[in-house]
Order: structure tokens, then sequence, then C-alpha cells
């Protein structure tokens, strides 16, 4: 499977239209029955103040040397995101330049040792959600991703395919749908990356719920938010975390997941830290 820009543009257009009404803009219902959900193309153009034939020309997945005044109009007309209207972006760049993947041979030793010093469970991820290093916190809350091939350790593969990281997140259909949308959000940056086709073809032919979900075209960023947790030992874990882009490695993130002090998660986070390797031993990680 290879990711196709003008193909993806033309999706992603057309998927970001049909879920706007002409309630949500303000346009009066008027004319012949609607026999397909979603604004018209000539009511979206008419919203970005550009030409009915500009706009399909975009939507057929035309992107070329189109500006950026016009991106931004589109942007607002389809009341897109922030993640996704850097989506847009990339997906109409008409130069692309290489971007390396960052790979586990990057991790510098001075992330290593900021990894072991923060106290809560933290790991370090790069392009298409690879795991590349990890502290033993995030060990005994996880698992041990030492344990697996270098190519495994990857949340998509992990969410997707391993049943056992289905039964560790309590919503596990929510955290599914933050991988793909994490996942598509980078693949308009690497768009000739082998290892991002490869990863998105072999989802697309294993799992029904991933080809359902990539399908939808959903684009997000990763940030902040929480995750409940059911570990093996220690029951269910309420933790927030914290995604923190790192402008010297592109492409690369600081997890955290931390817990309110004082409250029972705090607490179980303690215990899973006291136990160190033994509770590691108890997240199954083999499929």
């Amino acid at each position: 499977m290879t990711v196709d820009p003008r193909t993806e543009l033309s999706d992603f257009l057309r998927s970001r239209r049909a879920r706007l009404s002409p309630d949500d803009v303000g346009l009066p219902q008027y004319g012949r029955a609607r026999r397909v959900p979603g604004l018209r193309r000539e009511e979206l153009a008419q919203l970005a103040g550009v030409s009915v034939a500009y706009y399909t020309r975009l939507e057929q997945g035309n992107g070329r040397n189109v500006s950026t005044e016009v991106l931004d109009s589109i942007a607002r007309a389809l009341r897109l995101t922030d993640a996704e209207r850097d989506y847009l972006g990339n997906l109409t760049r008409s130069k692309r330049p290489k971007k390396k993947a960052a790979t586990r041979t990057m991790i510098r030793p001075a992330l290593r040792h900021l990894l072991d010093s923060i106290g809560v469970p933290a790991y370090i991820s790069g392009r298409r959600t690879d795991i590349l290093a990890w502290n033993p916190m995030a060990e005994a809350l996880f698992g041990d991703w030492g344990e697996l091939e270098p190519r495994d350790r990857n949340w998509a593969r992990l969410i997707f395919l391993r049943p056992r990281y289905q039964e560790l997140f309590v919503n596990w259909e929510a955290k599914a749908a933050d991988i793909v949308a994490f996942l598509r959000s980078d693949a308009a940056c690497c768009i000739d990356d082998p290892e991002m086709a490869a990863l998105v073809g072999e989802l697309s032919l294993k799992s029904d719920l991933f080809r359902q979900l990539w399908a939808a075209h959903e684009v997000k960023d990763k940030s902040f938010g929480t995750k409940v947790v059911r570990h093996p030992l220690v029951g269910e874990l309420t933790l927030s975390y914290e995604a923190l882009a790192m402008p010297a490695e592109p492409g690369m993130f600081l997890n955290t997941y931390h817990a309110e002090p004082g409250s029972p998660s705090a607490e179980g986070l303690q215990l899973l830290a006291n136990w160190g390797t033994d509770a590691s031993r108890s997240v199954t990680t083999k499929a």
C-alpha cells in the first residue's frame, strides 16, 4: 500500500465537506433535495470565496500551486482544527522535503538518562507511533517492550494486533482511534516513507477496525489527556498523559503518564515502581 497525496487530498476534503450541513455554516436549505449528506461543492466554494471550478480541481486532488491564503479560506469554511489545517497544508506541498524518520539508533545517551531520572512512566516515541526508548516505570505499566522484536515496538501494531493491549486500556476503542489519527497526520509528512506504507498496508489487511478508522480520515496531534489503564496487578489506574514535542529531534515526543497526588492511582503507580520487573512480567506482551 502506498500513500498517494492526490488521493489523500481528495478523500480528506470530501470527508470534511460531508460532515458539515448548511445549518452548521448558516446557509439556508432550499433547492433540490440532497442525495448525500454534507455541503455541496458550490456551497463550500461560496463560503471559501473561490470559484466552484477551482475548488472542484482541488477536491479532485490537484493541489499544486495553491496559495496559503486560499488554503486558509478553505480551512475556515470546512471548520478544520489546527491539526487538520496542517494536514491539508502538508498534502498540498508541491515540493516535499525529505524527512528522515526517527529510528532507535538516534536516541542520545542524555535522553536515556533523562528517561531514567523521571519518576513516572515515560517513553520516547517517533514517527509511525514507534516506541524508541522507555524507563522502568513505563515497562512496569505497559510490559517489557524489550522482549519484542524492534518492528513490533509500535503502538499501532500493539493496539490492533495484540489482544493483551485491548484489555489493558479500559476505553480501547478511543485509544485505537487516537492512534489512527496520529498515524494519518504523520503520513502526510512522510508521503514517501516505505515503512509507513508497509505499516498501513499490514494493519489494513489484519484489522477490520483499523480499515474503518483509516477510511474516516480523522487527523489529530499528540498533546495531552487522560487514559484509564487496567493493570493485572493493581487494577484500574486513571492517568494523565502529556506528549511533549522535542524540537531538536524532529518527529520525536517525550510521553509521560502521572496520577493525581494522593489518589488510589498514585498509590498503584508506587506499587508498580516497588515491584519493578515483577510488575512488567505480569503484562503479557506476547500475542
